[in-house]
Parts: structure tokens; C-alpha cells; sequence
């Protein structure tokens, strides 16, 4: 069986197990085809989403003082990062590391699209080497673990508050994940959306353009391409609400209308009654304490906090103890 097709295989058994949960619910790993990946990047340009040209900027204040952290630099580094985007923030940061120092980047990524972006983005760098892995975090970890293990001049970025798209058990396993092939003295660059505003958050996640709203029903368009469904995406609205006491904004797809949806790869029909929702993703926010806890549970000790405090955005360097 090719790798096409397992991938194709577990995208309809996880869909058609997921839409029988109560609540009805699709990966948010899913969203992030090409054109999901296109719309995230537009997301990131919103004026109401603030979390990417806050982490930017702190990124850039603070590169010189990250990269002089790095311990063993004259014998060159190793950069792990999970989810790419575009590259525009590891550029930001290969920026305050010396051009003499070699440097292997290893990317990890679901989605293509942004691995590929990223390595064009980054070639600009002479003593950049660059590896990529088309994997989940998980299997991403693995893969590079042969090459970081006994390696201190090592740093892991996980930025973007992708932390903030997992609940709380299953964050701390990620990061324990993360800290598993980190040698003692190697570092975690972790970004994460502090909680703000109720009004806030709302706008960043149904803004008045639509943007989030086209990025969410793609997933809808994604289902129907690759596993030949039948949504009828204009009988489905984009919903975000602020779960408080999660500290989680929710994203959702409501059936407008009572219907029933074929999924004929995954031999499925899955019945919606009007009102009814679909929970695509979550983004947990949180306290700077929360940050530091989480890093503290899985032997990472906190060396810097950079706090935008307009935004409401902190970056954490973490310490592999």
C-alpha cells in the first residue's frame, strides 16, 4: 500500500470515528491542506490577530540574546522546529546566530506546503543545512532524535501557540515529547497566547472579514475532495466562543439545517439535526505561572520570559535540566 494511500486511510477513519463522537468533531490537524495553510497565513496578517506579529517581535528584540544562550555554538547547532508556517519567525531567529556557526534545521510539519515554504525561506542562509520531516509532531520527535540526543547546542522552537491547540493532558505529553531526545542543557523556545479579553479573543477568531470562517469550512471542502463527501458547505456557519473556565476558544461548524452527509470512501453516512456542531479546534490560553508550570513538569527550567503585554503574548526559554 503506498503512503498516499495510508494517509487517505487514516484521514477517513479518523473522520468517520470523529463525527460519531458526541460532540461531533473533525482533526484540527485536518485543516492545514494547501489552501488551509494559504488561509492560516492570511489569518496571521489580520489586524485582530495579533499572536504572530507579537511572537515576531519579540523574536527579533530578543534573537541575538536566544541565540548567545545556546551553549557548544562554536561547534555548531542544531534547530528543531515544529510547525513551520512560512518560516518567517526561524528566519527571524537564524538572524542572531553568527554565520560561521553551521547550523542543521530540521522542520516538522503536516503540511507540505509549509515545509516547502520554509526551506525557500531559509536558503538564504549559507550555513544553514536543512532537513525535513512530513510527519506529526510525534513522529517528527523520533525521526530526529538519533540527531540531538547527545547534542547541547540544540534548540526546539515550538511557537505560534501551536501549545494552545492540545488540552491540558495531552499538551503536557507534547512537551514531554519534546524534552525526550533533548540533551541536559539544550533549549525550548516555546510561544504561547496569554488569556485576554473575551471581545479580544472573539475578533481573532471570527473576524469581520471572514478569513477564519473560509479557513474553517475548507476542512468541510478538504473531507469532500479527498474522501468524495457530500457537504454542502453553505448549509454550515462558522461559530468561535470563549470557554472560560477551559481558558479555550472553540471553533465550530454548525449545520444550518437538519441533513444527512455520505462519505462514500469511508462507507459512512452522518446524519446533522439543525443547530447541530461540528468542535474543529480548540486554542487554549494562558497565565505567564501556567507557562512555566507546564516546562517545570517535564524537567525544562525557565531561563527567559518575554512578555508583549499589549498583545497578551509570551515567549518562554526553557532549559533542558
Amino acid at each position: 500500500m503506498s503512503s498516499d494511500q495510508t494517509v487517505l486511510d487514516t484521514f477517513a477513519a479518523d473522520a468517520v470515528r470523529d463525527l460519531r463522537r458526541e460532540p461531533k468533531q473533525l482533526q484540527a490537524r485536518y485543516l492545514y491542506d494547501a489552501l488551509g495553510s494559504s488561509l492560516f497565513d492570511a489569518i496571521c496578517r489580520l489586524p485582530w490577530y495579533r499572536i504572530t506579529r507579537a511572537e515576531a517581535t519579540l523574536l527579533r528584540r530578543h534573537a541575538r540574546e536566544i541565540a548567545a544562550a545556546l551553549p557548544a555554538l562554536e561547534a555548531g547547532a542544531a534547530v528543531v522546529e515544529l510547525g513551520c508556517g512560512n518560516g518567517e519567525k526561524l528566519s527571524a531567529l537564524l538572524e542572531g546566530i553568527p554565520p560561521a556557526a553551521a547550523i542543521d534545521v530540521h522542520l516538522i510539519d503536516i503540511s507540505p506546503a509549509a515545509l516547502q515554504a520554509t526551506s525557500a525561506r531559509i536558503s538564504r542562509f549559507r550555513n544553514v543545512r536543512t532537513t525535513t520531516h512530513a510527519a506529526t509532531y510525534q513522529d517528527g520527535l523520533r525521526a530526529v532524535h538519533p540527531f540531538v540526543q547527545h547534542r547541547p547546542g540544540t534548540m526546539a522552537l515550538f511557537l505560534g501557540s501551536n501549545i494552545g491547540n492540545f488540552d491540558p493532558p495531552a499538551a503536557q505529553a507534547l512537551l514531554r515529547a519534546v524534552r525526550a531526545p533533548l540533551a541536559a542543557g539544550a533549549l525550548l523556545l516555546l510561544g504561547a497566547d496569554l488569556v485576554k479579553p473575551e471581545a479580544d479573543l472573539l475578533l481573532a477568531y471570527d473576524d469581520p472579514l471572514g478569513v477564519t470562517a473560509a479557513f474553517n469550512k475548507n476542512l468541510l471542502v478538504r473531507v469532500n475532495r479527498e474522501l468524495d463527501a457530500d457537504f454542502d458547505v453553505t448549509e454550515f456557519d462558522h461559530r468561535a466562543v470563549w470557554n472560560g473556565p477551559e481558558q479555550r476558544v472553540e471553533m465550530h461548524l454548525v449545520s444550518v439545517i437538519a441533513q444527512d452527509v455520505t462519505i462514500p470512501l469511508a462507507d459512512s453516512t452522518v446524519h446533522f439535526a439543525a443547530g447541530e456542531h461540528i468542535w474543529t479546534e480548540s486554542s487554549y490560553k494562558y497565565t505567564p505561572d501556567q507557562i512555566r508550570d507546564m516546562g517545570a513538569a517535564v524537567q525544562l527550567a525557565t531561563r527567559d520570559q518575554w512578555i508583549d503585554e499589549d498583545a497578551r503574548f509570551a515567549l518562554t526559554m526553557f532549559v533542558a535540566t
